[in-house]
């Protein structure tokens, strides 16, 4: 074990960053630029690296390393290859004919691949050896564990129950990172049934805490510096944020999901397999909204992604929220537009007054 459990402090000099503030890896609301940012101010930045081919992610940590000298995370799905039948592609497209019809798309192509090469992914990140890596969706054999650890990585593994963080703990992770209900974005859930695994943060965290030895980070709803010191009191060593970087500058989101999360209220959110086949907390639209009877009848993830992905960044680039994947968790209504920088001074500032009361 790398730290004292329970001890921010710990975690803080575990990774060499001056705050136990990991900052959420998002495909398309993290990129280098928010990374950094936040490393710089002494959290830890994540960079989300699931959609990206075996060079890119070589390539983009080149350019991490001449942006920041302090410690990042680097972020995999992990996924095992998918082969749906023709039969359940054309009927996944028909369902989304109307979205792209809507958006001046024409027929849909089939995707000459539905994601990257996991295990080619995975020897990229090797053979980069960022201070730390993070993982989700699944869980490494511990001797893939331990080759990183040998390469000088930190590895963070991500749960959602108890019985996930104990899977990560058994192999070999230095840190769990546990997801709550509350979180936005993809579930994590690798073990047992997803919906079931919704559990709060706050009861969660506890649950984890005394069944593991190994550190934990807390994600899912945390936006202040009274959440992240919530979450301490609870039994973890640090908190993860995602949605309250969503609104820094840096975080790159289009203008139109943006402008949902400045709008947003308690209830703007849900879960839905709509977009990309695997359950995600987002701001409820009208994508979500038409497609929810057939959301049981949908590919997995990643083909649903796949296929979906066009309408996703037409919509994008056409100002057109009502059909983009606007990911956030449940504390959107509490995000506070400010550089990422800043954000960390606040919470750390925060977090520090509430230790203080």
């Amino acid at each position: 074990m790398t730290a004292t459990k329970r001890n921010p402090e710990a975690f803080a000099a575990a990774l060499g960053i001056r705050y136990p503030i990991v900052q959420g890896p998002m495909n398309g609301g993290s990129p280098i630029e928010l990374a950094t940012a936040v490393s710089n101010a002494g959290g830890l930045g994540s960079f989300a690296a699931a959609l990206l081919s075996p060079a890119a992610i070589i390539e983009a940590m080149k350019k991490i390393r001449t942006l920041t000298q302090q410690p990042f995370n680097v972020n995999l799905f992990i996924l095992e290859p998918v082969q749906p039948s023709h039969a359940e592609i054309e009927a996944a497209q028909a369902l989304l004919l109307p979205f792209r019809t809507a958006l001046g798309l024409g027929p849909a192509a089939t995707p000459q691949k539905f994601s990257e090469n996991f295990q080619d992914q995975l020897a990229a990140l090797l053979e980069a050896a960022p201070p730390v890596v993070s993982f989700t969706f699944g869980i490494l054999d511990a001797s893939t564990v331990a080759q990183f650890q040998r390469k000088g990585c930190k590895v963070i593994g991500t749960a959602t129950s108890v019985a996930e963080a104990q899977a990560w703990e058994q192999a070999g992770a230095d840190f769990v990172c546990v997801q709550g209900g509350e979180a936005g974005g993809h579930r994590a859930t690798f073990l047992g049934d997803v919906e079931q695994s919704c559990i709060g943060l706050m009861t969660l965290i506890p649950q984890v805490a005394a069944a593991i030895k190994t550190p934990v980070i807390a994600a899912g709803g945390i936006m202040d510096g009274k959440g992240i010191a919530a979450a301490l009191l609870l039994g973890a060593q640090a908190a993860q944020l995602g949605t309250a970087f969503l609104a820094s500058p840096e975080s790159g989101i289009a203008p139109a999901w943006r402008e949902q999360l400045a709008n947003a209220k308690d209830d703007s959110t849900r879960m839905t397999r709509s977009f990309s086949g695997r359950y995600a907390r987002g701001i409820v639209n009208t994508f979500m909204e038409q497609m929810r009877p057939h959301e049981s009848t949908l590919p997995v993830y990643p083909v649903q992604n796949a296929l979906s992905g066009e309408i996703r960044q037409a919509a994008a680039k056409q100002g057109r929220p009502e059909f983009m994947s606007l990911w956030a968790g449940q504390g959107v209504a509490m995000t506070r537009p400010m550089p990422a920088a800043q954000l960390v001074a606040t919470l750390a500032a925060e977090l520090q007054a509430a230790g203080d009361r």
